[in-house]
């Protein structure tokens, strides 16, 4: 009954066996080898429009990097209070774009609020020298919350984000999570809706350590090469990397994947649902459920072996805690009947 994280979990059988297939003879390093090369051709595919792609082995490389191709030091990038990239990446965006600085925005369930964002805009107006230029608008999809952004949602921000002239970037960490949410295309959930760069995630759905820089306008990422060597993420032996994202979208593995992360999360909030003494603090939207339960009931699902995580929201209190429960690819439908049976017991 492991609940903690998405992270918590192994990798895809179909992609432990690529990574195998790699291992076979002898290639060129850095990328220049085939498997790499395909990349390319295949995200153009997927996303119907040409593409630059660069693997790395980590989301929040994925997101520095990403940011600091699109922002000045002297910049900002507008992002929810709760991004991942605002509470978790221990600075790095900050770093690698050498200081621009993060604005946290509100939102209800991890969404940024858009009447919010124009008053962000509004306290700093372009071309004034005393205060950061709004120069990135990031959204991350699926939410920290673990709700999804609905395309018109995506498209008001923006629009928002188009009238101050600032670049889109995606955290799509958990991006097919809320591709098969949506029901839409890859197209229609990036570049039509008017982001300009993805942070494709692979790793919390399947992979073992992979990800993907997207750039809907090459042009874009003219110094972005030399941005990940710099950073120590341009791997000698990038066709590990690239053979495991080659993997992940063959054959639909990477929907499959979470199609099934997501399917087992809204059981559990099915049965949460029909539990008084749990209340449910957010869509379950993905695989992501953040629900509040009495403290007692916590100490007999640890007892009966269940992991999660802590997650303290306001309105906890001495009697009621919140947690965050995720669902992953490979997450049994046994044990998430099994955590409810503890619950409602």
């Amino acid at each position: 009954m492991i609940f903690t994280s998405d992270n918590a979990f192994g990798v895809a059988p179909e992609i432990l066996e690529a990574i195998s297939r790699a291992n076979e003879g002898a290639v060129v390093s850095y990328g220049g080898d085939e498997i790499t090369k395909r990349l390319e051709g295949r995200f153009a595919e997927i996303f119907e429009h040409e593409v630059a792609v660069f693997p790395v082995a980590t989301g929040t490389a994925a997101n520095a990097l990403a940011l600091a191709t699109l922002t000045p030091p002297y910049g900002a990038i507008l992002c929810h209070e709760h991004a991942h990239v605002n509470a978790d990446e221990c600075g790095a965006p900050e770093m690698f774009t050498g200081g621009a600085k993060l604005v946290g925005v509100s939102g209800a369930a991890g969404k940024v609020d858009p009447a919010a964002l124009e008053i962000a805009l509004a306290a700093m107006p372009a071309g004034n020298v005393h205060n950061a230029q709004p120069s990135t608008l990031t959204l991350t999809q699926s939410t920290e919350f673990g709700a999804v952004y609905s395309i018109e949602e995506l498209r008001r921000l923006t629009g928002v984000a188009r009238e101050r002239r600032l670049a889109v970037h995606m955290d799509g960490a958990r991006f097919a999570n809320a591709l098969v949410t949506l029901g839409c295309t890859p197209a229609e959930m990036t570049w039509k809706a008017g982001v300009d760069v993805l942070s494709f995630g692979a790793t919390k759905n399947g992979a073992l350590a992979a990800e993907a820089v997207v750039f809907f306008d090459p042009a874009r990422a003219t110094d972005f090469g030399f941005r990940r060597k710099r950073s120590g993420h341009l791997f000698s032996k990038m066709r590990f990397v690239s053979a495991q994202l080659e993997a992940y979208l063959a054959g639909g593995l990477w929907l499959r994947n979470a199609g099934h992360a997501n399917a087992m999360a809204k059981r559990m909030a099915a049965g949460l649902a029909l539990v008084n003494s749990a209340r449910l603090l957010a869509p379950v939207d993905a695989n992501e459920i953040f629900v509040r339960l009495p403290r007692g009931m916590l100490k007999r699902l640890r007892e009966a072996g269940a992991g999660f995580h802590p997650w303290p929201m306001d309105g906890d209190d001495a009697e009621n805690r919140t947690i965050r429960l995720v669902a992953s690819f490979a997450t049994r439908a046994e044990d998430v009947d099994q955590f409810l049976q503890v619950v409602s017991g």
